[in-house]
């Protein structure tokens, strides 16, 4: 397995790590475009954003797999060791609760393939089932821990996988993950503008929000003091369902780029 010590690239990676970091400005949201491969980096790159984020929902039916640790986490390192070869920018990989490995190889792991930052939920995959508060935060933790003996500067999404109506169980998570370690807290099943400018002022640190069909747009995102913003897979899904409307129109014989035939 490759070892910190043999990353020639570790400063590199240090420095994209605190320039994402410094990214996560309340009321300046940082906007993620959620990826699944190389091509769809370099698109989001060249479209002018300033950090790459994969989105496991998307990232794990491009490899074959169903969303929910179902792929092998090499296959999913992989995926994205290539995003991050193809552009150069920060590349954050969500790695819904670190497929099983500890701390210290998950933070190797994902500087080996180039990534600086990750989301971790807390929650199990796929059963959905919540983690114990403590036992996330612990182990929160200890990835921080770890990526500061490995001078990887990790930045941590954490995310809060409880309904929106369990507020007060949702804030007390995400002041517990910030506490140990977290720079960012995602509570993703919240979307009223209202509790969201809330939770903004509650948690006491810089929230990420989920955009989703029928979110506020991102102006008044960042009049209510997020830091960060997300699409998930929704891009993802967008593209396949513009792919299947197209396999459709090509199968009835006609031309997929509206020219007469």
């Amino acid at each position: 397995m490759t070892t910190i010590a043999t990353i020639d690239d570790i400063g590199d990676i240090a420095d994209k790590a605190a320039a994402l970091r410094a990214l996560h400005r309340p009321g300046e949201p940082l906007v993620l475009p959620n990826v699944w491969d190389a091509a769809s980096a370099r698109t989001v790159q060249a479209a002018g954003f300033p950090v790459i984020a994969t989105g496991s929902a998307a990232v794990a039916p491009a490899l074959g797999y169903p969303d929910g640790e179902a792929a092998p986490a090499a296959e999913v390192l992989g995926a994205v060791a290539r995003i991050a070869r193809a552009v150069d920018l920060p590349v954050t990989a969500d790695m819904e609760r670190g497929y099983g490995m500890r701390p210290a190889e998950l933070v190797e792991r994902l500087a080996a393939a180039g990534a600086v930052g990750c989301n971790l939920e807390d929650s199990h995959p796929p059963t959905g089932e919540l983690i114990d508060a403590d036992e996330q935060a612990e182990f929160l933790a200890a990835v921080r821990a770890a990526a500061i003996e490995a001078g990887t500067g990790l930045v941590i999404n954490a995310r809060v996988d409880l309904p929106a109506d369990e507020r007060e169980d949702l804030v007390r998570r995400a002041r517990l993950y910030a506490a140990a370690g977290a720079d960012c807290v995602y509570p993703i099943r919240v979307g009223d503008p209202e509790l969201i400018g809330a939770l903004v002022k509650e948690i006491e640190a810089p929230v990420n929000v989920l955009f989703r069909p029928g979110s506020p747009p991102l102006s008044e995102l960042a009049a209510l003091g997020v830091a960060r913003v997300s699409y998930g897979h929704g891009l993802h899904s967008a593209v396949q369902s513009y792919l299947g409307r197209m396999a459709e129109v090509i199968r009835e014989g006609r031309s997929p780029y509206g020219s007469a035939e």
